[in-house]
């Protein structure tokens, strides 16, 4: 147990630092939630590495198969910290409470703990102006059939209103009674038309509406509350506009992000394979080349989930920014 406890706290990686030759590179652990994290991680800090210093990103134990947020945060009790070892984590509400849950305080005041500002690595994934991006990458057509930009923007201004609400929950120690997987069942957008997506839109509006009136009913003298928190969210940079990058990451994922993909890349998959049969001299030519684009084609979870768009996005900068201050205030090489 000691051993582990040692191997968790980063005097141990300061001290195999000082060791180190004053011309190695300085060693910093990055932990991770999960193995799908150290990738998007490692994006965020490739470009900081120089000949001075160098990170690391792993799982929280090598020893015991020890994952996810609370493992991470674990690590970070007192007298664990330092500037060897940091801990990026998904922000989760924990950002928005800004501090209403020891969790919370964690994420939000540890100068060696980083977020990601949107919900989860899920939601980046899915920043609108990247999809057609991944479309690209998945049926090797660049055709643009559909506005994910315009649909996104649309989608978040009607839930905007509820998802304050749950906030609001979480904030207040109300979420038994309006939890996350509830927000979740609400603003499922179900069926969906690639051309003709505002039905689906009028009825999420409608769900919406319904239980934000419910709420009003049940909480009739939470108003000036509620305003106030709307204005608060907004200042940590959640807008009508942009509230798909903060709700539940694997909902928005699942649940509305990849249904869309599908039928949008199933489209222009049959354009494609129109476009050759259409234009194929022969028999054989249009077997060989239908062949050869069907073996081009890829899956469209995994391209989502390597879609790295996300760092055009504030919140990605956000994080580097947060990142580039920590590395200005701690030591730049080992020894000093």
């Amino acid at each position: 147990m000691k051993g582990l406890k040692d191997h968790l706290n980063s005097r141990y990686f300061e001290a195999a630092n000082q060791m180190t030759s004053k011309k190695a590179r300085r060693r910093i652990v990055a932990y991770v939630e999960s193995y799908d994290d150290i990738y998007f991680w490692r994006t965020v800090l490739s470009r900081f590495e120089d000949d001075k210093r160098y990170f690391e990103v792993m799982l929280p134990s090598h020893r015991k198969l020890e994952r996810g947020k609370k493992s991470v945060l674990m690590t970070f009790v007192e007298g664990k910290t330092g500037e060897d070892m940091i801990a990026c984590v998904d922000a989760d509400y924990d950002y928005l409470l800004q501090g209403a849950t020891m969790q919370s305080r964690k994420v939000v005041e540890s100068p060696y703990v980083f977020h990601t500002y949107a919900y989860a690595i899920e939601n980046l994934q899915c920043y609108a102006p990247s999809l057609h991006d991944v479309c690209v990458a998945v049926t090797l057509n660049d055709h643009r059939i559909f506005d994910f930009v315009d649909y996104l923007k649309q989608y978040s201004e009607a839930v905007f209103p509820l998802f304050v609400w749950s906030v609001w929950a979480y904030r207040t120690g109300q979420h038994n009674k309006f939890s996350l997987s509830d927000l979740s069942r609400v603003i499922d957008p179900g069926g969906f038309n690639v051309f003709d997506p505002q039905p689906s839109l009028d009825h999420l509006r409608q769900k919406v509406n319904r239980k934000v009136k419910q709420l009003q009913a049940e909480y009739p003298d939470n108003k000036e509350q509620y305003l106030a928190l709307k204005a608060a969210v907004k200042e940590l940079g959640v807008t009508p506009q942009t509230t798909y990058l903060y709700i539940q990451g694997h909902s928005l994922f699942d649940n509305v992000v990849v249904p869309i993909l599908n039928k949008v890349c199933n489209r222009l998959r049959m354009e494609r394979q129109d476009e050759i049969a259409r234009t194929a001299r022969h028999h054989t030519q249009r077997t060989n080349e239908m062949s050869c684009y069907e073996h081009s084609l890829q899956d469209i979870r995994q391209m989502l989930k390597k879609n790295n768009g996300y760092t055009f996005s504030p919140q990605f900068r956000q994080v580097q920014s947060d990142i580039e201050h920590y590395l200005t205030t701690a030591r730049t090489s080992p020894g000093t």
